[in-house]
């Protein structure tokens, strides 16, 4: 889930498929996007990966940055490079490059320069709560 700062205050959260770009995390968006909009006006940023279902199986981690909007073709297409990767079954990776360009047409990257972390793991509290 990646959450941004809309106009009115308010936060804007959405779920998002990610990878990691130039060391640190990354997504991709088309670029006329409400989030794409609001990283514009304001670059906070704030990202959450959980898993699990039940209670004694909950972990997560919390980062909390600033956005930087990625727009170079070479940047973008590394990074939407590898978001296809990690979610598409590409039987060749020499068909990565090539999708990654198709797919980067009318996006934005957006890498989290990640300023403080914030992590559970409910696993560690061994029943009891």
């Amino acid at each position: 889930n990646i959450a941004t700062h809309s106009p009115d205050g308010s936060i804007h959260l959405v779920a998002m498929w990610y990878g990691r770009f130039e060391g640190g995390p990354a997504f991709h968006t088309f670029g006329k996007s409400q989030k794409i909009a609001n990283i514009r006006r304001d670059p906070s940023i704030t990202a959450l990966v959980e898993t699990g279902d039940q209670y004694e199986e909950l972990r997560g981690v919390e980062l909390v940055g600033r956005a930087e909007l990625v727009e170079e073709p070479d940047r973008l297409h590394s990074l939407v490079a590898d978001v296809v990767r990690r979610y598409f079954d590409i039987a060749d990776p020499a068909d990565i490059p090539v999708i990654a360009e198709g797919v980067a047409k009318k996006r934005v990257g957006v890498k989290i320069h990640v300023e403080k972390i914030v992590s559970w793991d409910h696993s560690k509290l061994g029943g009891a709560y």
